[in-house]
């Protein structure tokens, strides 16, 4: 989300989201490719495209790929489950939204894909066997199960005046806080009037609950539904802007340190906070992360908030990684059953978060408002993920 990044396993500490903001990184060097072992898969030979559906035999293995925090191991398409089943044209435009920034090695095969646009369902699956490579994606130690959570751009209802019903604000940067600076923590702008001064005229608006602001800080961006003086409902956007430079503390995790409580699902944070109002500040300050904005203009045709590779994400078909294991741009296929929702599915490595690491391990974006958010709230399960890279 400028990422986005999941957001009640995100709070409760299991993966943090965003403290998950997202914001931008610069995409991680290319793949160094390292022989594969003898047993390893054999996979299609670079060709020249033809007709055929199935990749031909091979006489030379493909090489195993090694990245900073994982290797892709080649494996023949059939290694892929569910891979004839997925509309894998449902995934085209989040792809094609990843190829406006295209860099080497995907130039040509973009310029490639943006052809194949009107073509049926068959003919790009067939197109993207005979051009690209699949390769499973493993661990260093060569672990092939991972952990997929959700997140999504929520959204509140927010006052541009501060009053009894809408006390929280959320802020635009500081004018004199320097990139990479470690600025005031959470108490610490709460509290002192030093750190309130320096925010003098950055409120962009308030909230009526400091967990939803907090909330929407860990995921990253959200909407913001503000109530105009003839009583109508204007939406914009708060994007990731700056934090303040201090790690992420996961509040669910304090309440379970503390004996306080053992659900830390983000209804029973919620729910412990309206038992307990006097210790609500206490807990909150256990994350001394605080993330500003900048408000952006939400338009008929907006799909979501930009991820990290600065295209807007893709609700079913956008996904945060760990760029040190997968760059921004690729499109990976992933395979994930547990009691929320059974996936196998084409989706683009679009964005990331700071509790986003690991070889296989992936932040599915689920789109936006409260339905989008029961689902991430709950969803943690296993996952197997497999990278399509140029031949």
């Amino acid at each position: 989300m400028g990422y986005v990044c999941w957001w009640i396993q995100l709070i409760v500490g299991s993966v943090c989201l965003s403290a998950c903001a997202v914001k931008p990184v610069k995409t991680p060097a290319a793949p160094v490719a390292v022989a594969a072992p003898k047993s390893a898969p054999i996979a299609a030979p670079v060709a020249e495209p033809v007709a055929a559906v199935s990749p031909a035999t091979v006489t030379e293995p493909v090489p195993v790929i090694k990245r900073a925090s994982s290797r892709w191991v080649p494996v023949p398409w059939s290694e892929l489950p569910g891979w004839d089943a997925d509309s894998v044209s449902s995934a085209w435009g989040a792809w094609m939204a990843s190829c406006q920034r295209a860099v080497a090695p995907w130039v040509g095969v973009c310029a490639e894909a943006r052809g194949m646009g009107a073509s049926a369902d068959f003919d790009k699956r067939a197109w993207m066997q005979r051009r690209l490579q699949a390769y499973r994606v493993e661990s260093l130690q060569g672990e092939t199960q991972g952990l997929l959570t959700a997140y999504f751009e929520p959204v509140f209802e927010a006052s541009r005046n501060r009053s009894a019903d809408y006390p929280v604000p959320l802020y635009q940067p500081p004018a004199k806080m320097t990139k990479g600076q470690t600025w005031y923590s959470r108490k610490e702008i709460d509290t002192l009037a030093q750190a309130q001064t320096a925010l003098q005229g950055r409120v962009i608006a308030y909230m009526a609950d400091p967990l939803d602001a907090m909330a929407l800080q860990i995921q990253g961006s959200g909407r913001m539904d503000i109530r105009q003086a003839d009583g109508s409902m204007r939406q914009s956007r708060l994007a990731y802007a700056a934090n303040n430079g201090h790690p992420y503390q996961s509040v669910g995790t304090w309440l379970i340190e503390q004996g306080l409580s053992k659900d830390t699902t983000w209804p029973g944070i919620k729910a412990w906070a309206a038992r307990n109002p006097a210790r609500v500040n206490e807990m909150l300050w256990r994350n001394p992360r605080v993330v500003f904005f900048q408000e952006e203009a939400v338009t008929i045709e907006d799909l979501g908030p930009r991820g990290a590779q600065g295209v807007p994400l893709t609700a079913g078909r956008s996904i945060a990684v760990d760029p040190t294991s997968i760059p921004y741009g690729t499109p990976v296929w992933i395979s994930s059953s547990g009691a929320q929702t059974a996936l196998q599915k084409l989706v683009v490595a679009q964005d990331t978060g700071s509790a986003i690491t690991g070889a296989v391990r992936a932040d599915y974006f689920v789109g936006s408002g409260q339905a989008a958010g029961d689902l991430a709230g709950r969803l943690k399960q296993p996952l197997q993920m497999w990278v399509l890279w140029p031949q």
